[in-house]
């Protein structure tokens, strides 16, 4: 074998080991009752998170607000390989694995069962899912078109894969991959754009952040700046156009240039300590022969076990047994540069600004899109969803690395997040300024973003996990901006941002680190409300489900209300409008909103009370008179109320409960 084939076989099990996205339970309070019985709305103190007892399957667990319903290990073909992101669709939850993907069976949440365990190795397998189709990214150099497990070990190869993988999921026991559309830096991740524009196709717009591939692996592929070549690989996304009839046929049909003229963004760099501790930790490595490499401009430690399983495959390859000699150390020294590389994405130009996204959240309903862009927040118009246009855009000293956005339901707030640290470090410590590694918020007016504040989790974590923003979403709480987020191994966090300038936790669960001795990969990589639960993906401990509790943040009116949003499937970077069923649990959610606020005069929201609750004994024409009387009234009190924006949507919900069939009593 030749050291050119030796050295890329070296570096694609780098990649896929170096890659980051880029037991017994301590209780903090598990909920209580509604508003009126006087459960604190004062977070726990001290911060039952902060000294939970390390353990890979064992660790110490703290909650408030959320309960637990289960936590299932991966199966045998995924375990110790990194679960990754989440899709959803009926009763079933898709995870990504670099190993491939696993599908469960969650319709009961407190057993899920694993119905397809689907190997199919490559970085990251981000996934999404629109009727039978299943679309899983590849960008990892040594995945293969046929899903082999053996890798690519040519420069050059028909037989690699990336870009992005198409499956036929009819049958979802047995999935079959119908189609590939390669893409010349990879699909790091993808979005999937159902657009009302066009029915007869389904879109998905590509994020890669490998380097470019040989024209003699792709034909077309340019890894040059634009001004040398104007089809550069550089500084454009791909748009897939998916025939539903013929997902066989999926092509690229345009690469946007959704970048032009942006320039590098100011950065914060890294902390006085982390720089101290990264040169002494190089230092010493050089020192007792460690493998250190070089990514942009910083030097870097292989941990052991990275550097371990590196060097078990140069072994391999040269078909060699027992410990690596002093020879394959010497191979693997070689490989390094080209690993550092590859790591980086072979930036073409330090003064340039983005060169790819990151993630892309499509919100259809409202044609726009929050492009999280490396060094900027993008807005983007997707009206024509083949021609994404960049409309706004946002940087910030204070963010590393833009990594992924959230839209409020009605469009008028974007969250980004920044991951700083890439995944794999520890960025929530005590030492670390909340605004780095945190989430910002924006209100868009006029189809701009005017910046708000920052969210970052509050409990501060430990220096061997890593924690940093990641992926999250909305849970539908009716006239609320709530959403709930993954944080690594800084756990699940439940915040309320409806309050741009004033987002606050209400609700949180956490783990005691992986190892207690080192940083070693774990904790959430994404967390999701889907029809009444929250899914996380756990990356070295498998999936866990929750729910949510009654509080003095959430009354089980508002919880009941949530749950009556019902989705057929779930991709969040596909962000569905929500919309809520007209029901007695949504009125009362709404009272009990304006109860907390002081937004209605409390004799009002009692007299609305009694109301709804005394109709459902009433014949349908009594219920049908009440209500519209209820609706009246409201409507005159609104203009005098502290909140008349939420007493006319209440107002509105009981008109619409005054036309439906009569009420059922609640239970």
């Amino acid at each position: 074998m030749t050291s050119a084939r030796l050295s890329l076989l070296s570096l694609t099990s780098g990649l896929v080991l170096l890659a980051g996205c880029g037991g017994s339970t301590q209780s903090a309070g598990s909920g209580g009752p509604s508003p009126a019985g006087g459960e604190s709305a004062q977070a726990p103190s001290p911060d039952p998170r902060v000294g939970l007892r390390a353990g890979a399957t064992d660790a110490e667990e703290a909650i408030w607000n959320l309960r637990v319903i289960s936590e299932t290990p991966p199966p045998e073909q995924f375990a110790g390989v990194t679960n990754s992101d989440l899709a959803f669709t009926g009763r079933y939850a898709i995870q990504g694995n670099y190993n491939g993907y696993q599908v469960w069976d969650i319709e009961d949440p407190r057993r899920p069962t694993l119905t397809t365990a689907y190997v199919c190795p490559a970085s990251q397998s981000d996934v999404s899912v629109y009727k039978n189709l299943l679309f899983v990214s590849g960008e990892n150099l040594a995945a293969r078109l046929d899903c082999g497990t053996q890798g690519v070990e040519d420069t050059v190869s028909t037989e690699r894969l990336r870009g992005l993988r198409i499956f036929d999921i009819s049958d979802i026991r047995h999935p079959r991959n119908i189609g590939n559309v390669q893409t010349c830096r990879g699909s790091h991740t993808h979005s999937l754009l159902v657009s009302p524009a066009d029915t007869a196709n389904v879109y998905v717009y590509i994020s890669g952040s490998s380097a470019v591939r040989s024209p003699s692996e792709l034909e077309g592929c340019a890894g040059v700046m634009p001004a040398d070549d104007p089809n550069s690989a550089w500084f454009r996304i791909e748009v897939i156009k998916v025939p539903l009839d013929h997902p066989e046929r999926a092509a690229i049909v345009s690469s946007p240039r959704i970048f032009d003229d942006l320039r590098a963004p100011p950065r914060h760099g890294e902390t006085p300590e982390d720089i101290a501790a990264a040169a002494k930790e190089v230092a010493d490595a050089k020192a007792t022969g460690g493998f250190v490499v070089m990514v942009v401009d910083q030097e870097r430690v292989l941990p052991t076990e990275q550097s371990d399983s590196l060097l078990a495959k140069v072994v391999e390859v040269r078909g060699g047994s027992g410990p690596p000699t002093a020879a394959d150390s010497a191979t693997l020294r070689q490989a390094l540069p080209a690993i550092g590389a590859a790591m980086a994405g072979v930036e073409p130009d330090s003064g340039s600004g983005p060169t790819q996204c990151h993630d892309i959240t499509l919100y259809p309903a409202i044609g726009l899109a929050g492009g999280a862009c490396e060094g900027y927040g993008l807005l983007l118009d997707i009206e024509d969803p083949a021609r994404p246009a960049r409309i706004g855009a946002v940087a910030d000293s204070n963010f590393s690395y833009w990594h992924s956005a959230t839209f409020n339901n009605d469009g008028s707030k974007i969250l980004f997040s920044d991951e700083w640290g890439g995944g794999g470090q520890p960025k929530c410590r005590v030492t670390d300024k909340p605004e780095w590694g945190a989430n910002a918020i924006f209100t868009i007016v006029d189809r701009q973003m005017r910046f708000q504040s920052y969210y970052k989790l509050p409990a501060p974590q430990t220096a061997q996990e890593n924690c940093v923003a990641h992926n999250g979403s909305l849970i539908p709480i009716p006239g609320r901006d709530v959403m709930v987020q993954a944080w690594y191994q800084g756990g699940i966090s439940v915040f309320d941002f409806t309050d741009a300038a004033n987002p606050k936790e209400i609700a949180f669960f956490d783990r005691g680190p992986v190892d207690s001795t080192r940083v070693a990969s774990g904790g959430y990589w994404s967390a999701y409300w889907y029809n009444g639960l929250i899914v996380g993906s756990e990356m070295a401990r498998g999936l866990d489900i929750f729910e949510l509790t009654p509080s003095a943040f959430i009354s089980p009116n508002e919880i009941e209300a949530a749950k009556s949003v019902r989705l057929d499937y779930y991709n969040a970077q596909g962000q569905p409008r929500l919309v809520w069923p007209a029901t007695s649990a949504l009125a009362h959610a709404y009272l009990d909103q304006l109860d907390r606020s002081d937004g209605l005069e409390p004799g009002e929201i009692s007299a609305a009370r009694e109301a709804l609750t005394g109709v459902e004994e009433a014949s349908e024409t009594e219920q049908r008179n009440a209500l519209s009387g209820l609706a009246t009234r409201l409507d005159g009190e609104a203009d005098g109320a502290e909140d008349p924006a939420k007493v006319r949507m209440l107002a509105g919900v009981v008109r619409q409960l005054a036309a439906a069939p009569r009420l059922a009593r609640r239970q």
